[in-house]
């Protein structure tokens, strides 16, 4: 642990040489941090790394909030003056809105150009907009497909598919055989979480969101034949109904309990998933890149980030920003490897981190590289909310999704 403070504060010395300058009220200077209570690193995660900082930095005091993914956006727009936060979690597709609407600090400066190249290059776009840098990058994550190795065993599927296809024809001959009703659950609740499970396979069917004059074109191509994926699987009677309310921690629940051969998730459900205290599967769960389709695609992939910024309102931007570079340093991020994949490139030769999760590091390997963004627009949230729409009018069967998709590209504020 000494080795770890050692380097995270020569890190610290580094990245924070000049600009900011902390405006302390006492002898310690207290900040206050917004993060997720959530997927990827764990509530009990965040405050052992925050502890490990305050004893590097003793004149430093972190109060530290939780708050549902669902609610992150809204706090952070909304918590402004001297008792807003100092440092903030946000997502990949808030920093257009956020450098827009100035609610995050230009770090850009800050950043030397021997850090950032030793950083994976698809790990800075969670940070970046128009050349300019809001953040670190924090949670490096894509979704994955998960699977249980003795189901398709049983099933008789020597080796877990390949192709969109080939899932849905295997879903069909575990569910013919009996062994579990509905073998695959998404997170289709009408909810940012919808996005992303659409956003991968829009990826896979070579799709686009917006052309290159920002006009939405989800509504043909690649992104129709996705939704029409998706509600194929509902009538083929294979997706889990209940996917429609489903989020990621439902989704993973549902896998644990024995309750579906396939999901699609995030990093962090590996190892929860084989975990014997968590999961009834544990030992049973593979895992794969997101899949491609046949002529287009050999993996597809959502780019689910986040990164850790500095608010325009802080107090304290200089002790913010050492607490930001000690979360993001290379060492925490090594130690605490298991739910979140670091953003360091030379990290995965490292074996501290590989060590038990050589499957999912390997799957890493291929997804972090063809992984796409969401659209990278101030008015990402309207656009959003309107697939979010489209998507549950589609999946309920109340609307065809190529009705529904030009309803939410009418509804896209673009």
């Amino acid at each position: 642990m000494q080795n770890l403070l050692r380097l995270s504060v020569g890190l610290t010395m580094v990245l924070g040489s000049a600009g900011f300058t902390s405006i302390a009220l006492a002898d310690t200077t207290r900040i206050n941090a917004l993060f997720m209570s959530q997927t990827a690193y764990s509530e009990q995660d965040v405050r052992d790394m925050t502890a490990s900082f305050e004893k590097a930095n003793p004149d430093i005091k972190v109060n530290l909030e939780f708050v549902p993914y669902e609610g992150l956006h809204d706090k952070t727009v909304l918590a402004q003056g001297s008792n807003g936060y100092d440092v903030v979690l946000y997502d990949v597709i808030w920093p257009a809105e956020f450098a827009t609407n100035h609610v995050l600090v230009d770090v850009t400066d800050r950043v030397p150009p021997d850090v950032k190249a030793k950083i994976l290059p698809g790990a800075w776009t969670t940070a970046e907009y128009s050349g300019r840098l809001y953040g670190m990058p924090w949670i490096l994550d894509t979704k994955y497909l998960f699977y249980n190795k003795s189901m398709l065993a049983k099933a008789g599927i020597d080796s877990p598919p390949k192709t969109w296809d080939e899932l849905a024809a295997d879903a069909k001959i575990i569910k013919q055989k009996g062994i579990v009703e509905y073998p695959i659950a998404w997170s289709w609740a009408q909810a940012e979480a919808a996005v992303c499970d659409y956003a991968t396979l829009v990826d896979a069917y070579g799709g686009k969101f917006l052309d290159s004059s920002g006009k939405p074109v989800f509504q043909n191509g690649g992104g129709l034949e996705a939704l029409r994926y998706m509600v194929q699987t509902v009538k083929d009677g294979v997706t889990n109904p209940n996917s429609k309310e489903f989020l990621e921690e439902d989704v993973r629940h549902t896998f644990e309990n024995g309750q579906a051969a396939f999901m699609l998730n995030w990093t962090y459900a590996y190892n929860l998933a084989n975990d014997p205290k968590e999961s009834k599967v544990a030992g049973q769960v593979g895992i794969e890149p997101a899949l491609g389709v046949n002529g287009i695609t050999t993996a597809s992939g959502v780019n689910g980030s986040q990164g850790l910024g500095i608010t325009m309102t802080s107090q304290h931007p200089g002790d913010a920003w050492k607490y930001i570079v000690y979360m993001t340093s290379q060492p925490v991020q090594e130690q605490y490897a298991k739910l979140s994949l670091p953003i360091w490139a030379s990290s995965y030769d490292n074996p501290q981190v590989s060590q038990g999760q050589e499957p999912l590091v390997t799957a890493a390997k291929v997804s972090l590289g063809v992984m796409t963004p969401r659209p990278l627009t101030p008015k990402y949230q309207q656009m959003s909310q309107a697939l979010q729409v489209a998507i549950q009018k589609a999946v309920l069967g109340t609307e065809s999704p190529q009705d529904a998709l030009k309803e939410a590209a009418d509804n896209s504020g673009l």
